[in-house]
């Protein structure tokens, strides 16, 4: 990322993890699945140096066994939980001001998840900042696979050069997604996958939002 934040035309943010503070919420409800199946559990630094996209490679990795039962059925367990105790999960301090100020700015912001696009609406207007959005795009199911192709055409349809766009996220897949669409990355290491897993790409990463600040 070389260009200054302001310099974009757009901001595509991704949503948990780099918004929300919930990869804390995710090792809980995970680590209850695998108890239950007798399966060895994961702590914060294992989950953010093998979670992965799509989902059922993280599945799998931790033990969970598809000849025994299906990734849907699993995945269907984990959201169930998940957004029943989802409330329970807070904006990263600085969240909001940072898209209050980009705002201010001038620059127009989405958001582009995994997360079942419903849903997704939903949440981002129970925390209040939906008003701060152009457009919130998410999956049409809950199974959390790529989101390359929504954010392709999501970039079609802004009618930008990919150069003019920022695209903001907390794992390697936001990276992936930002190098198909073709525009550049902010790594935000408070999520989901760890600092040192997130430099290791090339890219550039920052611990906080609070540093984003800084740089606005």
């Amino acid at each position: 990322m070389a260009k200054k934040i302001i310099d974009y035309q757009h901001i595509i943010w991704d949503w948990n993890g780099t918004l929300i503070n919930d990869a804390w919420l995710v090792v809980e409800i995970i680590n209850k699945m695998l108890a239950r199946r007798k399966l060895q559990e994961v702590n914060q630094e294992r989950h953010r140096d093998i979670f992965d996209f799509p989902v059922m490679n993280y599945y799998s990795s931790i033990g969970f066994d598809f000849s025994k039962e299906s990734f849907e059925r699993l995945t269907d367990e984990f959201i169930s939980e998940y957004y029943d105790r989802f409330n329970e999960c807070q904006l990263f301090d600085e969240a909001e001001g940072v898209l209050r100020q980009i705002r201010e700015r001038g620059i127009l912001q989405s958001v582009l998840s995994a997360s079942q696009e419903d849903l997704l609406k939903a949440k981002i207007k129970h925390y209040g900042i939906d008003k701060y959005f152009y457009n919130i795009i998410g999956l049409k199911n809950h199974y959390a696979e790529s989101k390359i192709e929504r954010g392709k055409s999501w970039v079609t349809k802004l009618n930008l050069e990919p150069r003019d766009v920022l695209l903001i996220g907390d794992t390697i897949h936001d990276y992936d997604v930002s190098k198909s669409i073709g525009c550049d990355c902010l790594l935000v290491a408070n999520g989901h996958h760890s600092y040192e897993r997130l430099a290791s790409q090339g890219v550039e990463v920052i611990k906080s939002l609070k540093e984003m600040r800084l740089k606005l």
